[in-house]
């Protein structure tokens, strides 16, 4: 029988809990005595509170998998299966996976052996572990599927991937090898979001040969990458904690467009943040039922807590409009009572508003402001941007079926 298992999970560095795997490939999570007396205690996460507020103590064992918020750590889809691959890993094992990647997560959560144990890890009973571990598993950021890979700014000037250990402070997301022009599309489309006032990171186009240390078993590439500055690492190397909605609302990745919708994240934002960020999403909402983006689910959203403990709007991403690449009439969820982008309309936002607690002339105010900026900034750089003909054609279209933006 295999030995049990400690992982000792950290919030910026301090210890704070415990995920133990015992037989039966069964995982049991536990915080610290230090951590749920200290009242000034820093947060790891809203599906941690109570519906009063107070910290949860009790969780439930889980089986192969890891608790929701621990799951959304790890990455997705061909990013998931290429890591657990390099780390000798089976991608269906999450405690193991996130052992092996658990010092380069989103935020400021790292994890580690509880007996200083380093990864690849030696067993007795190799059953256990369907592959033999490898040392240079690659790290990854912003847990998604297309491949994303921290990196480190070379003296150069330019980037380099990181083989081995935590890496970087920005994220190099790969042309994406199903449509063209994926990088260019989303740094046009959050060029446009922050023109129009939104909190955008910095970003730049670069070519991938541009990147040192990429695995060769990528192959070839051929199109633009995107160097996005990661939003969660300060200039100090100091990790800034963020998390998505999903781990919000505690679901598994795979629920990502289900389970809640764009009224519920709003109702949180208000909830927890400023009216500053409910006017930033609500600007967000509109700029991307504009541009046509199909795919603002909930690990697309995301708050994070600059001093530790209230948590703010974190800055946008994945803005990229899909209806060039796929032909689609809906948001990825509901705004308050449809998805149709046809029915995105001032009379839905103040459904939205009304459900989700919203001050109404805010968001008529704000989404109003949003359409004609965008209109304005639209037609300034469409020419200028990086965009392919098509997609320039499939926006236009699309605005002309929103009536919000007429």
């Amino acid at each position: 029988m295999a030995d049990i298992r400690v992982l000792e999970i950290l919030l910026h560095g301090a210890a704070i809990g415990t995920l133990t795997r015992v037989p039966g490939d069964r995982t049991l999570f536990a915080l610290n005595e230090d951590y749920m007396a200290d009242e000034r205690r820093s947060v790891l996460g809203l599906a941690f509170k109570d519906q009063f507020g107070e910290l949860i103590t009790d969780f439930r064992p889980t089986q192969t998998r890891l608790l929701p918020y621990f799951s959304n750590l790890l990455p997705e889809g061909r990013l998931r299966k290429y890591l657990a691959a390099r780390a000798g890993v089976s991608e269906v094992r999450e405690f193991f996976l996130l052992w092996a990647l658990g010092s380069d997560l989103p935020g400021a959560v790292t994890i580690k052996s509880a007996e200083g144990e380093a990864w690849p890890i030696d067993v007795d009973d190799k059953e256990e572990l369907p592959h033999s571990g490898r040392k240079d598993a690659l790290r990854y950021s912003l847990a998604g599927v297309q491949l994303k890979f921290s990196a480190i700014e070379a003296a150069s000037g330019g980037l380099t991937v990181p083989a081995r250990g935590a890496g970087g402070s920005w994220i190099v997301k790969l042309p994406s090898l199903e449509f063209e022009g994926v990088a260019e599309n989303e740094f046009s489309m959050m060029t446009l979001a922050r023109l129009i006032g939104m909190d955008v990171p910095t970003m730049k186009l670069i070519e991938p040969d541009a990147v040192g240390n990429l695995p060769k078993e990528i192959g070839s590439i051929h199109g633009k990458a995107l160097a996005i500055k990661r939003f969660d690492r300060r200039e100090d190397d100091t990790l800034v904690h963020i998390e998505d909605f999903a781990q919000v609302f505690n679901v598994y990745p795979e629920n990502k467009y289900k389970k809640a919708s764009m009224r519920n994240i709003a109702n949180v934002i208000s909830n927890e943040g400023s009216e500053n960020d409910v006017a930033e999403f609500i600007r967000r909402l509109t700029f991307n039922t504009l541009i046509g983006n199909g795919d603002m689910h909930l690990k697309n959203w995301s708050l994070m807590y600059p001093d530790k403990r209230r948590a703010t709007l974190a800055p946008a991403y994945d803005f990229v409009s899909t209806i060039p690449y796929i032909a689609d009439d809906k948001s990825a969820l509901n705004f308050s009572r449809t998805k149709r982008f046809d029915q995105f309309t001032e009379e839905e936002l103040s459904h939205l508003a009304a459900k989700a607690r919203l001050p109404t002339k805010l968001v008529l105010d704000t989404a109003r402001e949003t359409v004609e900026l965008f209109h304005q900034h639209w037609k300034s750089e469409r020419a200028h941007l990086p965009l392919d003909s098509k997609v320039v054609r499939a926006i236009e279209q699309h605005l002309k079926t929103i009536p919000i933006a007429g």
